[in-house]
Protein backbone atom coordinates (compact mmCIF):
# COMPACT_ATOMS: atom_id res chain seq x y z
CA UNK A 1 0.00 0.00 0.00
CA UNK A 2 2.87 2.24 0.66
CA UNK A 3 4.43 1.41 -2.53
CA UNK A 4 1.19 2.87 -4.11
CA UNK A 5 1.01 5.74 -2.21
CA UNK A 6 4.33 6.62 -3.23
CA UNK A 7 3.84 6.48 -6.82
CA UNK A 8 0.87 8.22 -6.86
CA UNK A 9 0.21 11.55 -9.30
CA UNK A 10 -1.64 14.45 -7.67
CA UNK A 11 -4.81 15.81 -8.99
CA UNK A 12 -2.88 19.19 -9.91
CA UNK A 13 -0.30 17.31 -11.65
CA UNK A 14 -2.68 15.23 -13.37
CA UNK A 15 -4.15 18.67 -14.85
CA UNK A 16 -0.94 19.48 -15.52
CA UNK A 17 0.11 16.74 -17.68
CA UNK A 18 -3.06 17.59 -19.60
CA UNK A 19 -2.39 20.49 -20.06
CA UNK A 20 1.00 19.49 -22.16
CA UNK A 21 -0.31 16.49 -23.81
CA UNK A 22 -3.11 19.74 -25.05
CA UNK A 23 -0.59 21.91 -26.30
CA UNK A 24 1.06 19.09 -27.93
CA UNK A 25 -2.37 17.34 -29.76
CA UNK A 26 -3.32 21.07 -30.65
CA UNK A 27 -0.15 21.79 -32.27
CA UNK A 28 -0.43 18.05 -33.84
CA UNK A 29 -3.95 18.88 -35.23
CA UNK A 30 -3.43 22.47 -36.35
CA UNK A 31 -6.02 23.42 -38.40
CA UNK A 32 -7.28 19.75 -38.54
CA UNK A 33 -11.37 20.33 -38.19
CA UNK A 34 -11.88 16.45 -37.66
CA UNK A 35 -9.44 16.35 -34.91
CA UNK A 36 -10.24 19.60 -33.52
CA UNK A 37 -13.86 18.59 -33.77
CA UNK A 38 -13.77 15.45 -31.40
CA UNK A 39 -11.37 17.68 -28.66
CA UNK A 40 -14.59 20.26 -28.76
CA UNK A 41 -17.03 17.70 -27.97
CA UNK A 42 -15.05 16.04 -25.30
CA UNK A 43 -13.90 19.46 -23.70
CA UNK A 44 -17.70 19.98 -23.84
CA UNK A 45 -18.66 17.27 -22.13
CA UNK A 46 -16.28 17.81 -19.40
CA UNK A 47 -17.37 21.27 -18.56
CA UNK A 48 -21.66 20.15 -19.23
CA UNK A 49 -20.56 17.77 -16.33
CA UNK A 50 -19.34 19.97 -14.16
CA UNK A 51 -22.28 22.20 -14.65
CA UNK A 52 -24.60 19.70 -13.94
CA UNK A 53 -23.03 19.49 -10.64
CA UNK A 54 -22.92 23.60 -9.64
CA UNK A 55 -26.71 23.98 -9.45
CA UNK A 56 -27.49 21.19 -6.98
CA UNK A 57 -24.73 21.73 -4.60
CA UNK A 58 -25.52 25.96 -4.88
CA UNK A 59 -29.26 25.59 -3.99
CA UNK A 60 -28.88 22.96 -1.32
CA UNK A 61 -25.15 24.30 0.58
CA UNK A 62 -26.94 27.87 0.32
CA UNK A 63 -30.23 26.99 1.45
CA UNK A 64 -29.22 24.99 4.07
CA UNK A 65 -26.57 28.10 5.21
CA UNK A 66 -29.21 30.43 5.08
CA UNK A 67 -31.45 28.34 7.06
CA UNK A 68 -28.79 27.69 10.04
CA UNK A 69 -28.02 31.96 10.13
CA UNK A 70 -31.47 32.45 10.36
CA UNK A 71 -31.13 35.97 10.96
CA UNK A 72 -31.99 38.17 8.07
CA UNK A 73 -30.15 41.56 9.59
CA UNK A 74 -27.07 39.23 9.57
CA UNK A 75 -28.07 37.98 6.18
CA UNK A 76 -28.09 41.80 5.12
CA UNK A 77 -24.93 42.62 6.47
CA UNK A 78 -23.25 39.87 5.45
CA UNK A 79 -24.60 40.56 1.75
CA UNK A 80 -23.65 44.56 1.75
CA UNK A 81 -20.12 43.58 2.89
CA UNK A 82 -19.57 41.43 0.04
CA UNK A 83 -20.85 43.70 -2.37
CA UNK A 84 -18.76 45.96 -0.97
CA UNK A 85 -15.85 44.20 -0.86
CA UNK A 86 -16.05 42.97 -4.63
CA UNK A 87 -16.76 46.28 -5.89
CA UNK A 88 -14.00 47.96 -4.43
CA UNK A 89 -11.61 45.31 -5.88
CA UNK A 90 -12.88 45.14 -9.08
CA UNK A 91 -12.36 49.03 -9.09
CA UNK A 92 -8.97 48.90 -7.70
CA UNK A 93 -7.95 46.43 -10.23
CA UNK A 94 -9.74 48.53 -13.29
CA UNK A 95 -6.90 51.54 -11.88
CA UNK A 96 -4.08 49.00 -11.62
CA UNK A 97 -5.12 47.49 -15.25
CA UNK A 98 -5.15 51.05 -16.65
CA UNK A 99 -2.06 52.53 -14.66
CA UNK A 100 -0.30 49.81 -16.35
CA UNK A 101 -1.27 50.16 -19.80
CA UNK A 102 -0.24 53.91 -19.33
CA UNK A 103 3.22 53.03 -18.56
CA UNK A 104 3.81 50.18 -20.74
CA UNK A 105 2.07 51.62 -23.72
CA UNK A 106 1.45 47.96 -25.36
CA UNK A 107 -0.14 49.65 -28.38
CA UNK A 108 2.10 51.43 -29.54
CA UNK A 109 4.34 48.53 -30.56
CA UNK A 110 2.20 46.94 -32.74
CA UNK A 111 0.34 47.79 -36.68
CA UNK A 112 -3.09 47.10 -35.65
CA UNK A 113 -4.02 46.78 -39.50
CA UNK A 114 -1.34 44.18 -40.04
CA UNK A 115 -3.27 41.62 -37.64
CA UNK A 116 -5.72 39.70 -38.52
CA UNK A 117 -9.12 40.13 -38.02
CA UNK A 118 -11.77 37.46 -36.30
CA UNK A 119 -15.92 37.28 -36.40
CA UNK A 120 -17.07 38.89 -32.91
CA UNK A 121 -21.22 38.93 -34.21
CA UNK A 122 -22.01 36.47 -31.95
CA UNK A 123 -20.63 39.01 -29.19
CA UNK A 124 -22.53 42.46 -31.14
CA UNK A 125 -26.40 42.07 -30.23
CA UNK A 126 -25.26 41.55 -26.61
CA UNK A 127 -23.11 44.05 -26.42
CA UNK A 128 -26.03 46.80 -27.83
CA UNK A 129 -28.44 45.00 -25.39
CA UNK A 130 -25.71 46.07 -22.55
CA UNK A 131 -25.40 49.64 -23.43
CA UNK A 132 -29.15 50.48 -23.12
CA UNK A 133 -29.82 48.16 -19.95
CA UNK A 134 -30.00 50.20 -16.77
CA UNK A 135 -29.90 49.37 -13.13
CA UNK A 136 -33.74 48.63 -12.73
CA UNK A 137 -33.45 45.87 -15.77
CA UNK A 138 -30.48 44.59 -13.64
CA UNK A 139 -32.10 44.59 -10.58
CA UNK A 140 -35.46 43.24 -12.35
CA UNK A 141 -33.33 40.12 -13.68
CA UNK A 142 -32.40 39.06 -9.90
CA UNK A 143 -36.01 38.23 -9.17
CA UNK A 144 -37.41 34.89 -10.88
CA UNK A 145 -40.57 34.63 -12.32
CA UNK A 146 -40.55 31.14 -12.89
CA UNK A 147 -37.48 29.56 -10.53
CA UNK A 148 -37.69 26.34 -12.86
CA UNK A 149 -36.61 28.56 -15.83
CA UNK A 150 -34.21 29.72 -14.03
CA UNK A 151 -32.57 26.57 -13.29
CA UNK A 152 -32.84 25.48 -17.01
CA UNK A 153 -30.94 28.70 -18.18
CA UNK A 154 -28.63 28.23 -15.31
CA UNK A 155 -28.78 32.39 -14.31
CA UNK A 156 -27.24 32.40 -10.44
CA UNK A 157 -28.54 35.36 -9.63
CA UNK A 158 -31.98 34.52 -9.74
CA UNK A 159 -31.40 31.15 -8.10
CA UNK A 160 -29.05 33.00 -5.17
CA UNK A 161 -32.32 35.16 -4.54
CA UNK A 162 -34.60 32.33 -4.23
CA UNK A 163 -32.34 29.98 -2.41
CA UNK A 164 -31.65 32.61 -0.19
CA UNK A 165 -35.58 33.45 0.57
CA UNK A 166 -35.91 29.54 0.79
CA UNK A 167 -33.48 29.44 3.69
CA UNK A 168 -35.21 32.23 5.52
CA UNK A 169 -38.52 30.32 5.69
CA UNK A 170 -37.79 27.34 6.53
CA UNK A 171 -35.78 28.55 9.05
CA UNK A 172 -38.84 30.06 10.05
CA UNK A 173 -40.76 27.11 10.23
CA UNK A 174 -38.64 25.45 13.42
CA UNK A 175 -38.91 21.87 13.74
CA UNK A 176 -40.67 21.10 10.36
CA UNK A 177 -37.88 22.90 8.54
CA UNK A 178 -34.97 20.66 9.73
CA UNK A 179 -36.23 18.25 7.86
CA UNK A 180 -35.35 20.38 4.62
CA UNK A 181 -32.23 20.77 6.17
CA UNK A 182 -31.26 17.31 6.56
CA UNK A 183 -32.71 16.41 3.36
CA UNK A 184 -30.23 19.52 1.65
CA UNK A 185 -27.60 18.43 3.55
CA UNK A 186 -28.04 14.79 2.35
CA UNK A 187 -27.98 16.31 -1.04
CA UNK A 188 -24.92 18.51 -0.91
CA UNK A 189 -23.02 15.63 0.56
CA UNK A 190 -24.37 13.62 -2.41
CA UNK A 191 -23.26 16.07 -4.86
CA UNK A 192 -19.74 16.66 -3.37
CA UNK A 193 -19.19 12.24 -4.06
CA UNK A 194 -20.21 12.91 -7.63
CA UNK A 195 -17.78 15.66 -7.91
CA UNK A 196 -15.16 13.56 -6.67
CA UNK A 197 -15.62 11.59 -9.47
CA UNK A 198 -16.25 13.42 -11.86
CA UNK A 199 -12.82 15.65 -11.37
CA UNK A 200 -11.26 12.54 -12.05
CA UNK A 201 -12.06 13.14 -15.60
CA UNK A 202 -10.48 16.99 -15.50
CA UNK A 203 -7.19 16.02 -17.28
CA UNK A 204 -8.87 14.70 -20.15
CA UNK A 205 -11.25 17.95 -20.33
CA UNK A 206 -8.26 19.97 -19.90
CA UNK A 207 -6.31 18.11 -22.47
CA UNK A 208 -9.21 18.36 -24.89
CA UNK A 209 -9.77 22.46 -24.39
CA UNK A 210 -6.38 23.62 -24.39
CA UNK A 211 -5.64 20.85 -27.75
CA UNK A 212 -8.76 23.39 -29.19
CA UNK A 213 -7.54 26.29 -28.48
CA UNK A 214 -3.96 25.83 -29.60
CA UNK A 215 -5.38 23.70 -32.67
CA UNK A 216 -7.55 26.70 -33.31
CA UNK A 217 -4.80 29.37 -32.99
CA UNK A 218 -1.47 27.59 -33.52
CA UNK A 219 1.54 29.25 -31.85
CA UNK A 220 2.46 31.59 -34.85
CA UNK A 221 -0.98 34.01 -34.54
CA UNK A 222 0.32 34.63 -31.23
CA UNK A 223 3.13 36.39 -32.21
CA UNK A 224 1.96 39.89 -32.90
CA UNK A 225 -0.03 40.20 -29.82
CA UNK A 226 2.49 38.22 -27.91
CA UNK A 227 3.45 41.94 -25.76
CA UNK A 228 -0.04 42.01 -25.21
CA UNK A 229 -0.53 38.75 -23.39
CA UNK A 230 2.45 39.12 -21.34
CA UNK A 231 1.88 42.42 -19.97
CA UNK A 232 -2.07 40.83 -19.33
CA UNK A 233 -0.66 37.85 -17.27
CA UNK A 234 2.21 40.06 -15.52
CA UNK A 235 -0.42 42.54 -14.44
CA UNK A 236 -2.62 39.52 -13.58
CA UNK A 237 0.00 38.16 -11.48
CA UNK A 238 1.10 41.21 -9.40
CA UNK A 239 -2.69 41.63 -8.73
CA UNK A 240 -2.90 38.33 -7.27
CA UNK A 241 0.27 38.24 -5.39
CA UNK A 242 1.06 41.46 -4.57
CA UNK A 243 -2.21 43.45 -4.55
CA UNK A 244 -4.09 40.42 -2.97
CA UNK A 245 -1.91 39.22 -0.58
CA UNK A 246 -1.43 42.91 0.85
CA UNK A 247 -5.44 42.63 1.34
CA UNK A 248 -5.32 39.02 3.04
CA UNK A 249 -2.18 40.50 5.22
CA UNK A 250 -4.56 43.20 6.40
CA UNK A 251 -7.70 41.18 7.29
CA UNK A 252 -4.66 38.45 9.02
CA UNK A 253 -5.50 35.92 6.26
CA UNK A 254 -2.61 33.57 5.57
CA UNK A 255 -2.84 34.03 1.60
CA UNK A 256 -0.31 31.84 0.50
CA UNK A 257 -1.05 29.11 2.61
CA UNK A 258 -4.50 29.36 1.21
CA UNK A 259 -3.11 29.94 -2.23
CA UNK A 260 -1.49 26.37 -2.00
CA UNK A 261 -4.74 24.55 -0.50
CA UNK A 262 -7.04 25.76 -3.59
CA UNK A 263 -3.84 25.89 -6.50
CA UNK A 264 -5.61 22.61 -8.20
CA UNK A 265 -8.67 24.83 -8.47
CA UNK A 266 -6.59 27.53 -10.09
CA UNK A 267 -5.31 25.47 -12.41
CA UNK A 268 -8.29 23.62 -13.27
CA UNK A 269 -10.35 27.27 -13.75
CA UNK A 270 -7.22 28.24 -15.82
CA UNK A 271 -6.89 25.14 -18.14
CA UNK A 272 -10.97 25.30 -18.64
CA UNK A 273 -11.39 29.01 -18.77
CA UNK A 274 -14.13 28.34 -16.46
CA UNK A 275 -15.18 29.54 -12.98
CA UNK A 276 -17.79 26.88 -12.35
CA UNK A 277 -15.08 23.81 -13.25
CA UNK A 278 -13.86 24.83 -9.72
CA UNK A 279 -16.68 26.07 -7.74
CA UNK A 280 -17.92 22.65 -6.64
CA UNK A 281 -14.70 21.84 -5.15
CA UNK A 282 -13.93 25.65 -3.91
CA UNK A 283 -17.00 25.78 -1.71
CA UNK A 284 -16.07 21.87 -0.26
CA UNK A 285 -12.41 23.14 0.83
CA UNK A 286 -13.51 26.93 1.56
CA UNK A 287 -15.63 24.73 4.28
CA UNK A 288 -12.95 22.78 4.98
CA UNK A 289 -10.45 25.17 5.39
CA UNK A 290 -12.35 26.92 8.57
CA UNK A 291 -15.21 29.39 6.85
CA UNK A 292 -18.71 28.79 7.89
CA UNK A 293 -21.19 26.61 5.30
CA UNK A 294 -23.74 29.94 5.71
CA UNK A 295 -20.66 32.39 4.37
CA UNK A 296 -19.78 30.07 2.19
CA UNK A 297 -22.90 29.42 0.36
CA UNK A 298 -23.34 32.78 -0.25
CA UNK A 299 -19.69 34.73 -0.82
CA UNK A 300 -18.67 32.14 -3.54
CA UNK A 301 -21.68 32.00 -6.13
CA UNK A 302 -22.26 35.64 -5.35
CA UNK A 303 -18.74 36.22 -6.57
CA UNK A 304 -18.98 33.77 -9.43
CA UNK A 305 -21.15 36.90 -10.73
CA UNK A 306 -19.94 40.04 -9.15
CA UNK A 307 -16.19 38.82 -8.25
CA UNK A 308 -14.50 40.34 -11.50
CA UNK A 309 -11.16 41.20 -11.01
CA UNK A 310 -9.03 39.41 -13.52
CA UNK A 311 -11.96 39.94 -16.16
CA UNK A 312 -11.53 43.82 -14.70
CA UNK A 313 -7.94 44.11 -15.56
CA UNK A 314 -8.20 42.86 -18.92
CA UNK A 315 -10.67 44.73 -20.21
CA UNK A 316 -8.70 48.30 -19.06
CA UNK A 317 -5.87 47.09 -20.34
CA UNK A 318 -7.20 46.01 -24.15
CA UNK A 319 -8.96 49.24 -24.14
CA UNK A 320 -6.27 51.52 -23.90
CA UNK A 321 -4.13 48.50 -25.73
CA UNK A 322 -6.77 49.50 -28.62
CA UNK A 323 -6.59 53.13 -27.96
CA UNK A 324 -3.02 53.62 -28.49
CA UNK A 325 -2.91 51.62 -31.56
CA UNK A 326 -5.35 53.97 -32.87
CA UNK A 327 -3.36 56.84 -31.93
CA UNK A 328 -6.32 58.10 -29.93
CA UNK A 329 -4.74 59.81 -27.10
CA UNK A 330 -6.75 60.03 -23.61
CA UNK A 331 -7.16 62.87 -21.05
CA UNK A 332 -7.06 62.35 -17.52
CA UNK A 333 -10.61 62.74 -17.59
CA UNK A 334 -11.65 60.35 -20.33
CA UNK A 335 -9.73 57.49 -18.46
CA UNK A 336 -11.94 58.19 -15.09
CA UNK A 337 -14.66 58.16 -17.73
CA UNK A 338 -13.75 54.68 -18.51
CA UNK A 339 -12.94 53.64 -15.20
CA UNK A 340 -16.48 54.69 -14.55
CA UNK A 341 -18.07 53.09 -17.74
CA UNK A 342 -16.37 50.02 -16.92
CA UNK A 343 -17.72 49.53 -12.94
CA UNK A 344 -21.20 50.13 -14.33
CA UNK A 345 -20.90 48.20 -17.44
CA UNK A 346 -19.52 44.70 -16.03
CA UNK A 347 -22.51 44.66 -13.46
CA UNK A 348 -24.47 44.15 -16.07
CA UNK A 349 -22.58 41.28 -17.56
CA UNK A 350 -23.04 38.42 -14.72
CA UNK A 351 -23.99 35.24 -16.43
CA UNK A 352 -23.79 36.15 -20.07
CA UNK A 353 -21.48 33.95 -21.95
CA UNK A 354 -18.01 35.88 -23.11
CA UNK A 355 -18.65 38.40 -20.24
CA UNK A 356 -15.33 40.32 -20.58
CA UNK A 357 -15.37 40.74 -24.12
CA UNK A 358 -18.88 42.04 -24.32
CA UNK A 359 -18.23 44.58 -21.79
CA UNK A 360 -15.20 45.45 -24.14
CA UNK A 361 -17.45 46.01 -27.02
CA UNK A 362 -20.07 47.66 -24.55
CA UNK A 363 -17.48 50.29 -23.68
CA UNK A 364 -14.92 51.43 -25.64
CA UNK A 365 -17.06 53.38 -28.19
CA UNK A 366 -16.91 55.39 -25.73
CA UNK A 367 -13.13 56.51 -25.70
CA UNK A 368 -13.50 56.60 -29.37
CA UNK A 369 -11.98 53.19 -30.55
CA UNK A 370 -13.76 51.99 -33.37
CA UNK A 371 -15.97 48.30 -32.80
CA UNK A 372 -13.90 46.88 -35.81
CA UNK A 373 -10.31 47.27 -33.31
CA UNK A 374 -11.71 44.61 -31.42
CA UNK A 375 -11.87 41.82 -34.48
CA UNK A 376 -8.23 41.96 -33.92
CA UNK A 377 -8.03 41.12 -30.20
CA UNK A 378 -10.74 38.51 -30.63
CA UNK A 379 -8.41 35.36 -31.22
CA UNK A 380 -6.58 35.53 -28.46
CA UNK A 381 -9.93 36.09 -26.25
CA UNK A 382 -9.90 32.43 -25.25
CA UNK A 383 -5.97 32.27 -23.86
CA UNK A 384 -6.71 35.74 -21.76
CA UNK A 385 -10.01 34.18 -20.70
CA UNK A 386 -7.98 31.49 -18.79
CA UNK A 387 -5.52 33.73 -16.52
CA UNK A 388 -8.46 35.97 -16.20
CA UNK A 389 -10.79 33.13 -14.80
CA UNK A 390 -7.81 31.61 -12.53
CA UNK A 391 -7.64 35.76 -11.24
CA UNK A 392 -11.47 35.35 -10.03
CA UNK A 393 -11.28 31.71 -8.23
CA UNK A 394 -8.77 33.59 -6.29
CA UNK A 395 -10.38 36.24 -5.64
CA UNK A 396 -13.55 34.32 -4.66
CA UNK A 397 -11.05 32.34 -2.25
CA UNK A 398 -9.82 35.19 -0.46
CA UNK A 399 -13.38 37.10 0.16
CA UNK A 400 -14.65 34.21 1.67
CA UNK A 401 -12.04 33.88 4.26
CA UNK A 402 -12.14 37.67 4.90
CA UNK A 403 -16.35 37.84 5.41
CA UNK A 404 -16.41 34.96 7.59
CA UNK A 405 -13.38 36.58 9.89
CA UNK A 406 -15.43 39.77 10.19
CA UNK A 407 -18.30 38.14 11.42
CA UNK A 408 -16.41 35.83 13.48
CA UNK A 409 -17.70 32.52 11.62
CA UNK A 410 -13.98 31.27 10.94
CA UNK A 411 -12.75 28.33 12.89
CA UNK A 412 -9.02 28.54 13.91
CA UNK A 413 -8.54 25.16 14.92
CA UNK A 414 -10.45 23.64 12.03
CA UNK A 415 -7.74 25.25 8.90
CA UNK A 416 -5.19 23.88 10.87
CA UNK A 417 -6.57 20.46 11.24
CA UNK A 418 -6.97 20.68 7.63
CA UNK A 419 -4.10 22.37 6.47
CA UNK A 420 -2.16 19.59 8.56
CA UNK A 421 -3.93 16.83 7.01
CA UNK A 422 -3.70 18.62 3.07
CA UNK A 423 0.06 18.30 3.69
CA UNK A 424 0.38 15.11 4.62
CA UNK A 425 -2.13 14.33 1.42
CA UNK A 426 -4.63 12.64 3.70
Amino acid sequence: MQRQRFFRISLGWQIIIGLILGIVLGQIFYQNKAAIQVMQNIGTMFISMIQMIVLPIVISCLTVGIANMGDIRKLGRIGLKTLIYFEIMTTLAIIIGIIVANVTHPGTYIDIHSLKSSDISQYAATAKTAKHSGIWSILMSIIPTNIFASLGKGDMLPIIFFSVLFGLGTASIGEQGKVIVDILNAVANVMFKVTNWVMRLAPIGVCALIGVTVGEMGFSSLKPLGLFIIIAYATMAFFVFVVMAIVGHIFHVRFFELFRIIENEVVLAFTTASSEAALPKMMEKMQKYGSSKGIVSFVIPTGYTFNLDGSAIYQSLAALFLAQAYNIHLTLGQQITLVVVLMLTSKGMAGVPGASFVVLLATVSTIGVPMAGLTFIAGIDRLVDMGRTAVNVVGNSLATVIIAKSENEFDEDKREKYVASYTRGD
